[in-house]
């Protein structure tokens, strides 16, 4: 293969890598995204000083030793070069601090549970990872939607997130941090789009068959109004989100197509939260992690309203 045929399949080959960066971390539209770009490449750089050369220098001392150059000089009895020795260690160790400091002062400056400074008030969503779909319910609007996230451009949006059972990972690659979602917690994310698009989201965790259908459209609209708009297109809707019509919702559907409620149930986010969490405070007493290795046998304490009454030792 000449040259020029190698030159060309090299570009093509990197042109068509490239291609598959479209939509993904490398083709952020929010500046959470922006920053973590700029993360992932700064430090790749910093790694390669060492690997390039590496690689480099193991193809030359191929070809320069190889076995058909007999007249190279050869030292058996060389063993140590202090300039090679300082050149070796010193250069990892720098690398080290460097990504060392970038990783504390980026792990401060893209804490996902920290509001966005300087960029406005935030827009609340409530999201909930069901079998196999994501539900995102907006408490300040009273609505809420199935595998649909619409948002104003330029607004930065705190999300709440949980998870009715599976643990999930709640994730829109082109607008930064990817989040666990998971049964009886809250676990806290806060994004933004500096442009008005469709971007596509995710759940990076494995969950199950339906695993493969659990997506949807992160739609920022260009201004408010749009967004206004958005919300009261989507209040006309019959359909009220409620205790009951949230266990019809929770059962395993595979491809679930976009839903709308047009009203919702107040403290609903707060309710399928605390949905594992009812006896928290009164488990039984071996069940609890001091006191679980005593050893000692104790009598179960009486039930009281459902609940196990506390044991004080």
């Amino acid at each position: 293969m000449s040259i020029r045929n190698l030159l060309k399949l090299t570009f093509t080959t990197i042109v068509l890598m490239l291609a598959g960066c479209s939509g993904g971390v490398l083709d952020p539209k929010g500046q959470v995204g922006v920053d973590e770009k700029n993360l992932i490449i700064l430090c790749t750089i910093l790694m390669l000083i060492v690997v390039i050369p590496v690689i480099v220098l193991t193809l030359y001392f191929a070809w320069k030793y190889r076995a058909s150059r007999d007249f190279e000089i050869y030292t058996p009895k060389w063993a140590h070069s202090t300039k090679i020795e300082a050149l070796v260690w010193s250069v990892p160790v720098l690398i080290i601090v460097a990504l060392g400091v970038i990783t504390w002062r980026s792990t401060i400056a893209l804490d996902p549970y920290a509001p966005l400074e300087g960029q406005g008030e935030h827009l609340t969503v409530e999201v909930v990872s069901l079998d196999w779909k994501w539900l995102f319910i907006y408490p300040e609007q009273g609505i809420a939607t199935v595998n649909e996230l619409v948002f104003p451009a330029n607004k930065p949006i705190a999300f709440k997130i949980t998870s009715e059972n599976a643990m999930n990972s709640f994730f829109i690659p082109q607008l930064g941090s990817q989040i666990y979602s998971m049964a009886g917690m809250e676990t806290k994310l806060h994004l933004i789009a500096n442009e008005p698009g469709t971007f596509k989201g995710i759940s990076s965790n494995y969950s199950g068959a339906g695993f493969s259908g659990m997506k949807f459209n992160a739609i920022a609209t260009p201004t408010e109004a749009d967004f206004d708009a958005w919300v009261e297109k989507v209040k006309q809707e019959d359909t009220a989100l409620t205790s009951g019509s949230y266990k019809e919702l929770a059962e395993p559907t595979e491809d679930h197509p976009v839903t709308y409620y047009g009203d919702v149930s107040d403290g609903l986010f707060h309710e399928i939260l605390m949905k594992y969490m009812k006896d928290h405070g009164s488990m039984d007493f071996y069940s609890k992690p001091n006191n679980a290795a005593t050893g000692m046998k104790k009598a179960m304490p009486d039930m009281h309203k459902g609940h196990h009454e506390e044991v004080n030792e």
